[in-house]
């Protein structure tokens, strides 16, 4: 026979279920952290123009050949084109006391490049360093003989070329001449000139100094006509450019504003070719140069071993100078010419 539990027990019994109920409901989720979410990406690549040590656009455009163009400094060539696109410009007299240039370009692609004049061997040699084609109308005799060896790279002398310069009506002969990048691309393909090979200078980022000790700059290149004036600007990190005291103007670009400036003293004597008198500059060489940027100066020496090796600019512990990313603009100043800054 079963027996009834007492009923006081039964309150009891009630109230444990009660108490432990709870437990027969599902158990509750988990807390849980969500999981941190990671992207592995990697850093688009930043590719550097050899010659100018600025960012361009692709992998490609670190290869392209470079292209060097005589352009004459005659105040009947004034202001002249394309001068503020060169990457690099190497500036020394020509003759008598008139001074010229060659504009190295790599990445720019300047709509109008001119006057163009006839080269001299030490502009060749200069270029040679870069693996540079060299536009040019005529030459010394020296430079002449030098271009038509092959030796020194490929030759777009307008007398080989007459399609690709045109005369300007704005100028008088023969201070007129004129090309483009258009047309210089064009002959390089023809020739198949599809890249330069060279050891490309230190580059830096620049910094203004906070207290500059080169804000003004004068080379007494030749005559007062062709004094190379410079200041120091320190918005844009760049030397503002005169000849004495007239601003030297890019006709398309404005005033010109290398971010370096580098004066090198240089053996320079007169010979006469055959076809005239005719500067010599002893290229294959080395000399005291003086580096200037971010408004300061640097002592330094310029060696060059061989015509087709690089030009390097040096400090006193034989280490090669950090230029700033830009335009660097070299005057080959005469030793007995005085360069000045404050």
């Amino acid at each position: 026979m079963l027996r009834r539990a007492p009923l006081p027990l039964l309150p009891l019994l009630i109230g444990a279920l009660l108490l432990t109920g709870c437990a027969t409901e599902p158990p509750s989720e988990p807390i849980t952290t969500p999981p941190e979410v990671t992207t592995s990406s990697t850093p688009e690549p930043v590719y550097y123009s050899p010659l100018t040590g600025r960012v361009v656009a692709d992998e490609a455009s670190t290869t392209r050949p470079v292209l060097a163009a005589m352009v004459e400094n005659l105040p009947y060539a004034r202001p002249q084109s394309g001068i503020v696109e060169a990457g690099v410009v190497f500036e020394a007299i020509a003759e008598a006391d008139i001074t010229r240039f060659v504009l190295l370009y790599q990445e720019a692609e300047p709509t109008l490049i001119g006057p163009i004049r006839s080269a001299r061997q030490y502009f060749i040699e200069w270029m040679h360093g870069f693996d540079a084609a060299l536009a040019r109308c005529g030459g010394s005799l020296e430079a002449r003989t030098a271009m038509a060896s092959g030796a020194y790279g490929l030759d777009l002398d307008e007398f080989s070329y007459g399609g690709s310069y045109w005369r300007e009506n704005a100028k008088e002969a023969p201070h007129n001449m004129y090309t483009d990048y258009t047309q210089l691309k064009a002959l390089l393909a023809t020739n198949e000139k599809m890249t330069s090979t060279f050891t490309p200078w230190l580059r830096q980022d620049g910094t203004p100094a906070v207290t500059p000790t080169a804000s003004v700059i004068d080379l007494d290149i030749s005559s007062d006509e062709y004094l190379n004036h410079y200041e120091w600007d320190a918005a844009s990190n760049t030397y503002l450019r005169w000849h004495n005291t007239t601003v030297h103007l890019d006709r398309e670009q404005g005033q010109v504003h290398p971010n370096v400036v580098i004066a090198m003293r240089v053996n320079e004597w007169t010979v006469n070719e055959g076809d005239g008198a005719r500067q010599r500059i002893a290229t294959s060489s080395s000399g005291s140069a003086y580096v200037f940027q971010n408004g300061t100066m640097t002592e330094s020496t310029w060696v060059k071993d061989s015509s087709a090796a690089m030009i390097r600019f040096i400090n006193a512990a034989g280490e090669d100078i950090a230029l700033n990313r830009g335009q660097v603009w070299i005057t080959a100043v005469p030793n007995d010419n005085s360069i000045t800054w404050r």
